[in-house]
């Protein structure tokens, strides 16, 4: 019996490769160049299974592929919104993505990007970097303290809760979340999380706001002219979710303005593509949508996709099916 046919749209970690080609007839991607539309218009007619990443457009216009031989698309990565599912549903194509393996790690971010903008890192390492560190002195630098502040969280899922233990239990935050499907009450207890019914409620008292809602057409541009408004003028905004969820011309405004003191990113809208703005200003830290970058989490977001594949080519059901 012939093995499924797939293609990998980008490089994946070694090991999981490896994985690939004793179950698949599969085609890797070694230069690691983003394949482009029409190739992956291509590949829906080419091949059996489609495992693209969260940074290629599967679109209606893509998924049209006639006669079309793809049946599933195994998305490496937990948000989806790069594909379109509504169309996918209409194809008949089954959808998957990698969620659970990579709480730890983003949540790990989210930390590492409040701190150092907190504690203006990034201006520091440029600082000493550029030899313009002329020695320590009592007013030099200074940032703004993290233990014992508020921290407010837009989302209350996987991730958002991971960083709310980390916050609470290793900084002694406080906690206050807005989510409108909250988790058990055990866990918030657990966490000490304090629930407010509005995002504007959680804005106006929290000293750091840290983004983790899903990129779905209702929260496009979530943090607007008039959030960034309601923040407190010291406040630090944290955004590891999705790019689309700000707007990053308000954000440029409410930074030059003052009306927030800084923000920490590792997602942006037309990724990537980073608003030139953003590059200039020194109380924002900038990552290259580095979440999930560890060895061991990418390595098991490779793993979870083949998973998905093995159950599906069984006639089974995909663990992690979201269309």
């Amino acid at each position: 019996m012939s093995k499924p046919k797939v293609i990998v749209t980008r490089r994946w970690p070694q090991e999981v490769e490896a994985r690939l080609q004793q179950l698949f007839d599969v085609t890797l991607n070694v230069e690691d160049k983003p394949l482009g539309q029409a190739a992956l218009h291509q590949a829906f007619r080419d091949y059996d299974a489609v495992f693209p990443t969260v940074t290629d457009r599967i679109d209606a216009e893509v998924m049209a592929a006639e006669p079309l031989r793809a049946r599933l698309i195994g998305n490496f990565g937990v948000g989806f919104n790069n594909i379109d599912v509504a169309a996918a549903k209409a194809r008949g194509l089954v959808v998957t993505n990698t969620p659970e393996v990579l709480t730890d790690a983003t949540a790990d971010l989210a930390m590492t990007l409040l701190l150092m903008t907190a504690r203006r890192a990034g201006e520091g390492e440029r600082h000493v970097r550029s030899k313009s560190w002329s020695g320590w002195r009592p007013t030099h630098m200074m940032g703004t303290q993290v233990t014992g502040k508020t921290l407010g969280l837009i989302g209350l899922g996987r991730i958002g809760r991971a960083v709310a233990q980390r916050a609470r239990h290793g900084f002694g935050m406080r906690i206050l979340f807005f989510d409108p499907y909250p988790p058990a009450a055990d866990v918030l207890r657990s966490l000490g999380a304090e629930r407010r019914d509005t995002i504007e409620s959680i804005l106006a008292e929290s000293d750091f706001v840290s983004l983790h809602c899903p990129a779905t057409p209702e929260n496009q541009k979530l943090m607007n002219a008039a959030r960034f408004a309601a923040m407190k003028d010291d406040a630090i905004l944290i955004n590891t979710a999705r790019g689309d969820v700000v707007d990053e011309a308000a954000l440029v405004k409410a930074l030059a303005d003052g009306q927030i003191a800084g923000a920490g990113l590792d997602v942006f809208a037309k990724e990537p593509a980073v608003t030139p703005a953003l590059l200039e200003m020194e109380n924002v830290v900038l990552l290259p949508h580095l979440g999930s970058a560890t060895r061991e989490t990418r390595a098991a977001m490779g793993f979870r996709v083949i998973d998905n594949a093995e159950a599906f080519f069984a006639g089974k059901e995909p663990r992690d099916r979201v269309a």
